[in-house]
């Protein structure tokens, strides 16, 4: 089950995961999440748009290695994989993964400490 959350400083994406928390919008009104932040619902034009919790489960949609990483802040990481997950809410996000993880594997929303900033990393359930 989803839970509202209150506005906090920052955006609450970020404010989410920095307190370990995956968040996504979604209408307050018909209830459809919104694919990136909106102004208002793509389903119905409401307004009343809120963030919510998401559970944390999800199926991974698409893989990729990254070698070489694309600033000096993630050279430290490389190589690391990225995913394309869809969140069982119907989100899909993108956020680093273990090794090996392939496309249409269960995982779980997990987060990474990297410098000041905390990263989305999804394991295998």
């Amino acid at each position: 089950m989803t839970q509202a959350i209150e506005p906090a400083a920052g955006h609450p994406y970020t404010a989410g995961l920095a307190a370990g928390e995956l968040r996504y919008q979604a209408c307050d009104d018909c209830g459809a999440w919104q694919p990136l932040q909106r102004h208002a619902c793509r389903a119905c034009g409401s307004t009343r748009l809120g963030w919510r919790r998401a559970g944390g489960g999800a199926t991974v949609y698409a893989v990729t290695e990254v070698a070489r990483a694309p600033t000096e802040a993630f050279r430290a990481l490389a190589p690391y994989t990225l995913v394309l997950a869809t969140l069982d809410e119907g989100p899909r996000v993108m956020g680093h993964a273990e090794p090996g993880v392939e496309i249409g594997a269960r995982v779980r929303a997990g987060f990474l400490r990297h410098g000041e900033q905390t990263l989305l990393r999804f394991q295998r359930e």
